[in-house]
């Protein structure tokens, strides 16, 4: 299984726009993070977890040219804003298995209303197929995926274990009986914002005290701001098997 960090950054992305910090002003690619996503790949399918914003330059950088399908987190906008630029994959491919809890279903209804609407499409509108996403394992290709069920402050998000191999964004609060999905990983990708604390995500300390407990052979740290710091910096920072994930940045597992 090959994963990729399609966007590794936090709502706003690095650099934010009209910012003077330091960060926003590197000139280390590493420091440079469009809005969160990845590719994950096995066999011969290729499936995208999100589409923000960024979607578009993400599948050109990547140099995609199908997907069987997009898995989502939830809906918040830097997390399903990209959704309109599936098109090309559509042309290619036909209708777009789309798979999400409910609720962020009804939320990609309003917001992309002309796709999902039962009348006649304005010629190019795109098609999906809807696959209900709940708290219990759904298969996508050929593997089961399980559903990590966790909070981002008070709104419900999903993380997603494929094999050995487990990613969890914009979460806050998971219950114990979750965290117990996520024993024996090889990889574990979750998010850490930043080193103050923050309402609705990991901050650094809570993210290293979580891959603590989960014990991965492996971790990364993604959904990033521009506060956590300097790549190269923090990187040196963190204990041997926890890694700041990048842009591009491609792993094996």
């Amino acid at each position: 299984m090959k994963v990729t960090f399609l966007g590794t950054g936090t709502s706003q992305g690095i650099p934010i726009i009209g910012s003077s910090h330091p960060v926003c002003l590197s000139d280390n690619p590493k420091d440079k993070r469009l809005r969160v996503s990845i590719l994950v790949e096995w066999d011969d399918y290729s499936f995208v977890v999100d589409c923000g914003p960024d979607f578009r330059q993400q599948m050109l950088r990547a140099k995609v040219s199908k997907i069987d399908g997009i898995i989502f987190t939830h809906e918040h906008a830097d997390h399903t804003m990209g959704l309109d630029d599936i098109r090309p994959f559509f042309f290619r491919q036909g209708d777009i298995d789309l798979y999400a809890h409910q609720r962020v279903f009804r939320a990609l209804q309003k917001r992309f209303d002309y796709i999902f609407t039962t009348k006649a499409k304005y010629p190019g509108v795109p098609s999906v197929t809807q696959y209900e996403v709940k708290n219990q394992p759904f298969t996508a290709g050929n593997i089961e995926v399980v559903p990590i069920d966790g909070l981002h402050y008070k709104l419900q998000v999903f993380g997603y274990r494929f094999k050995d191999f487990a990613y969890l964004t914009d979460m806050k609060t998971i219950n114990a009986s979750e965290v117990e999905k996520l024993h024996n990983l090889d990889v574990l990708v979750i998010n850490a914002l930043r080193e103050e604390p923050h309402i609705s995500h990991f901050n650094l300390e809570e993210a290293l005290s979580f891959i603590e407990l989960v014990a991965p052979k492996r971790a990364y740290l993604t959904h990033i701001s521009h506060h956590l710091g300097f790549h190269d910096e923090v990187q040196q920072k963190l204990p041997n098997n926890v890694f700041l994930a990048y842009d591009n940045l491609q792993i094996t597992i």
